[in-house]
């Protein structure tokens, strides 16, 4: 029969995302929310100690009436080398996995997997999901790694810069990146298969590609400050941050780049986000009960619109996972370290 930690364990697999913070690297993020779901797991109720019996001495002050010597009684005690101060924590390692990466400045939503979930996790960024970032810059100076903290290489004016010209030069800029989508797709523009990939949003590049911009605007605008908003793919934060440096530059002055956050990486939203108090086991576990909600729902909508006479879910989350729970149940050793 499975321990209360493992049917714990069970509903801790799946995706869930966190509120990475500005200075923190992604690396301690992922170590404190395994350690916080070790304690989890290990503060879980344990099962009683199986008995067995044993033949104790008695003790010599007990006047009994066989003969004078070694009497011995039977005697049912707990199994101690089964006792968890003996064979130490149930779980002493979980594999948390980690989506596409945040750097140690930049901040926003990022996606981890417990257990089964990390082939979840694999399966997802296969499908081509995008990333949506909020990018502050700071028009008049130039660094060495594109980012305020950098080394001052160049200071220029920027009162000739207006929010038509910024936005013009965005639009370029999204322009150059929808054509390299599409000649990354490896797909024939004039194809009925081209038609219907972009009908149904599944038009991207095929592996791995450059970066590619696949939205662009100005959310922003108060000079020297300004603030983007931008959807990509297979994009790294110092990429985006040379953009916001490339874009000072088609505007005849330069521009660093003070923020990265992301707000979106695929289904997943700065509402879903646990923030730092939040990362404990239970919290965990609700995000990943809200995830499966959420997908079901997804799937099903999606069902809807190709055969609208499809009668809607039922309510029935709870029962499926414990039936789920219980067929796993035997797989369980093989799963668990």
């Amino acid at each position: 029969m499975a321990t209360a930690a493992i049917r714990m364990f069970w509903r801790l697999e799946g995706l869930f995302c966190v509120y990475k913070p500005p200075g923190v690297h992604w690396k301690l993020v992922r170590d404190t929310i395994e350690t916080n779901l070790l304690k989890g797991l290990n503060a879980t109720p344990t099962q009683l100690l199986p008995q067995e019996v044993r033949f104790l001495a008695q003790p010599a002050g007990v006047e009994t009436e066989a003969p004078k010597g070694l009497t011995l009684s039977a005697a049912s005690v707990p199994v101690l080398s089964k006792h968890p101060l003996v064979t130490g924590p149930e779980f002493q390692h979980i594999r948390v996995g980690v989506g596409h990466r945040l750097d140690a400045s930049s901040s926003g939503v990022l996606v981890l997997a417990v257990g089964n979930g990390n082939r979840t996790l694999n399966d997802l960024y296969r499908t081509r999901v995008t990333r949506d970032y909020t990018l502050e810059g700071e028009f008049g100076t130039a660094t060495d790694n594109f980012s305020h903290t950098g080394r001052v290489v160049e200071r220029s004016t920027y009162d000739h810069i207006t929010q038509d010209k910024l936005d013009r030069v965005l639009a370029m800029l999204q322009g150059a990146n929808q054509k390299a989508l599409l000649m990354y797709s490896n797909v024939d523009m004039h194809s009925q298969e081209a038609y219907e990939m972009a009908a149904r949003g599944l038009l991207g590049p095929e592996g791995k590609s450059q970066p590619i911009l696949t939205g662009l605007r100005c959310i922003h605008f108060q000079p020297p400050n300004f603030t983007l908003e931008v959807q990509c793919l297979n994009e790294t934060q110092k990429y985006l941050r040379k953009v916001v440096h490339e874009i000072g530059l088609e505007l005849r002055s330069t521009a660093a780049c003070k923020a990265v956050r992301r707000t979106r990486d695929g289904p997943f939203t700065l509402q879903d986000a646990l923030t730092r108090h939040h990362w404990t086991a239970s919290d965990v576990m609700q995000a990943i009960r809200q995830y499966h909600s959420s997908k079901k729902k997804r799937k099903h909508s999606h069902t809807q619109m190709k055969d609208p006479a499809l009668p809607p879910p039922e309510e029935n989350t709870v029962a499926a996972s414990e039936q789920n729970e219980a067929c796993d149940e035997a797989a369980a050793a093989g799963r668990i370290k």
